[in-house]
């Protein structure tokens, strides 16, 4: 497993497969590379995709000191010096387009195009999940909260045809995540802000959500699409937080079209 040194010392484990462009991808919040695990091949051989494990995730350090997705933003970096990898295509879903936002602002030489998949601005501009489904989520019994986040993340219809999703699913968080990492990834993603600088985007920005996200709610697609300087949106009808995985017949083509213009 390669490890790439962040500014602080931190071990950041990460991943490559294929050929071609490099495209990062990042995950969500709480979650390490698996993730990607079943729609990543969508992007293979025309791309060469690089993951990583968030620190606190998989296989990289856990340090139990403050995170940020600004943070997050510099791990992502430390990868690419690692990799030698000059400049790439970012794509990032829920945190991690929160994550891929700050790596287009402060480092934009290092991003051809960038993809924010599921996401928000944050901050005071950021419209928040209704407080009903939080408390859901928050719920004592961790079964209860896992079937939540479940719905959260696909429709009933998808989950009639995968059984034994709720087991099997790779997007419902790294189980492995000590109880402090868990705790400083969720405060990472409440507070990123990235309003006042989402202007500063020059990579060719595509904006992807889904119409019944209730996780992320879908009114941040159109506020992140309005403040990226010629950023293009997409929505994806009937969709939930995992579009790009139950709905990947659509969102991967889109995703490849888009990295694959001009």
């Amino acid at each position: 497993m390669p490890y790439a040194t962040a500014p602080d010392t931190t071990r950041i484990a990460y991943q490559v497969r294929g050929q071609g462009t490099p495209l990062v991808l990042l995950s969500g919040q709480a979650n390490d590379h698996h993730w990607w695990d079943t729609v990543r091949d969508d992007f293979h051989p025309a791309r060469r995709t690089v993951t990583l494990d968030y620190r606190g995730t998989g296989m990289s350090d856990k340090p139990d000191r403050p995170y940020s997705t600004e943070g997050f933003a510099e791990d992502v970096i430390a990868v690419l010096d690692d990799l030698g990898i000059g400049r790439a295509d970012v794509y990032g879903t829920s945190m991690g387009g929160r994550v891929a936002q700050w790596v287009a602002v402060r480092h934009p030489h290092r991003v051809r195009r960038l993809v924010l998949g599921c996401t928000s601005p944050g901050g005071p501009h950021g419209v928040e999940r209704d407080p009903a489904v939080s408390t859901a989520l928050s719920d004592a019994d961790p079964a209860a909260a896992r079937r939540t986040l479940l719905d959260l993340m696909y429709t009933p219809a998808w989950q009639a045809r995968q059984p034994g999703l709720l087991g099997r699913s790779t997007v419902l968080g790294d189980p492995a995540m000590p109880a402090h990492a868990r705790r400083r990834h969720r405060l990472a993603s409440a507070r990123h802000d990235a309003w006042e600088a989402l202007g500063h985007v020059t990579a060719p920005t595509l904006v992807l959500h889904g119409t019944d996200d209730r996780f992320n709610p879908t009114a941040n697609a159109p506020l992140l699409a309005g403040r990226i300087p010629g950023a293009r949106l997409h929505l994806i009808p009937d969709a939930r937080h995992a579009y790009f995985e139950e709905f990947r017949t659509v969102a991967s083509p889109l995703v490849l079209d888009f990295l694959g213009a001009p």
